[in-house]
């Protein structure tokens, strides 16, 4: 949602257009019916980039019955597909409409002006509503009560492991009933998944249990307070139990504020989200079970703050490590917490380019092979120091 927005401003700036605040998608599978001003400082949001791109709250009354270009923006362009294909449309239309915004600009190669842009919209303009950022203060204050804290975002939820096919030390009947969940929902096209592969592939988030034995070789005392930044897990208390064992200062929104505190943001998954957000942003450390959306724009919003410490678990390498634990061929100790510490060594955040395309690489696959801009926005977002 954040980068889709944010790209929407620069696309904006690139075709010379007025933005219209964006509608928040009300289909998706989070059936949340908040609009933009639910989740984000709409005034602030308008204020801050009035320099960079004129946003109204709605499209003007003389411009209601105009007719609209409805469109697909081609994911990940640059600015000559803009400037030539996309404001050409301005010959015929006073309105275009994107049809969707993620991904419809490229990563590099985008003059230097409309990157920093998109980190003025994204770290600066796009802030969440009031309402959110002081119940999220609250939160993160509530956390530090305890000590520096990790924020766990832990996806296990069962819409994400449905979807991903994984299935990792569930029960059949529940590997069954994720299964079910894919099949009948018409919009997700791959209905066959080989669970076993994409978790020797690395495609699987951690499960409660792995974070556990993870986190305790990277040698955090079970003392130490974690925040879990996610939705319902998937199995609840059960399968919760063995990171609980090792680390009993286990918080979340729920256990953090009381029902009235909440009752606002209750039954509004963006909202809530963004509370997980704040908290995670916050953090002394981040750790993601998965680098999925939600973990990617900490990760980015953290390096842009001055590289938060955020621990990236190489998930391909580990899922072989806990197998042989499994298995008994290994034990936990010193010698598995040496080689955990070694392969993540270099996993911590700390600043460096964005990473290209991979070599070989073409069409489509060379774009969705880069780091996404949001992900770690610098050298574009970082100022230089002149020798």
């Amino acid at each position: 949602m954040r980068a889709g927005i944010c790209d929407m401003v620069a696309v904006a700036r690139i075709i010379n257009a007025t933005l219209v605040i964006p509608e928040l998608d009300k289909r998706s599978l989070w059936q949340d019916s908040s609009n933009f001003s639910d989740v984000f400082d709409e005034d602030h949001f308008i204020s801050s980039l009035e320099n960079d791109v004129k946003v109204v709250k709605k499209l003007p009354k003389e411009l209601a019955s105009a007719t609209k270009a409805f469109k697909h923006f081609r994911s990940w362009s640059g600015v000559d597909y803009y400037e030539e294909e996309i404001a050409r449309l301005w010959d015929e239309y006073q309105i275009i409409r994107a049809a969707k915004s993620d991904s419809r600009l490229t990563n590099n190669n985008l003059p230097p002006d409309i990157q920093k842009l998109r980190c003025r919209a994204c770290y600066q303009a796009l802030r969440f509503a009031p309402k959110i950022e002081a119940m999220g203060k609250m939160l993160v204050d509530r956390m530090r009560s305890y000590g520096p804290y990790i924020a766990l975002h832990l996806r296990f939820e069962k819409d994400m492991l449905a979807f991903s096919g994984c299935t990792h030390d569930l029960s059949p009947e529940e590997a069954e009933e994720l299964k079910t969940i894919r099949e009948n929902t018409t919009w997700w096209k791959v209905k066959e998944i080989d669970p076993v592969e994409q978790r020797t592939k690395g495609y699987c988030p951690l499960t409660p249990r792995e974070v556990g034995v993870f986190l305790s070789a990277l040698g955090f005392p079970s003392n130490t307070p974690i925040y879990i930044a996610a939705g319902e897990i998937y199995g609840g208390d059960s399968r919760m139990s063995d990171l609980l064992s090792r680390y009993p200062l286990l918080m979340n929104k729920e256990k953090l504020a009381s029902v009235e505190e909440l009752e606002p943001f209750i039954n509004h998954s963006s909202q809530l989200a963004a509370l997980d957000y704040i908290v995670s942003v916050e953090s002394d450390i981040f750790i993601p079970s998965y680098s999925g959306n939600m973990a990617r724009a900490v990760e980015g919003h953290r390096r842009f703050l001055g590289h938060r410490k955020t621990i990236s678990p190489d998930r391909r390498t580990l899922v072989r490590i806990f197998d042989k634990i499994d298995q008994g061929r290994m034990k936990e100790g010193k010698n598995l917490s040496n080689r955990i510490i070694e392969i993540h060594r270099r996993r911590q955040g700390s600043p460096r380019k964005r990473k290209g395309p991979i070599a070989g690489t073409k069409g489509t696959d060379r774009f969705r092979s880069e780091e996404a801009f949001y992900v770690n926005p610098l050298p574009d977002c970082l100022c230089q120091k002149v020798s």
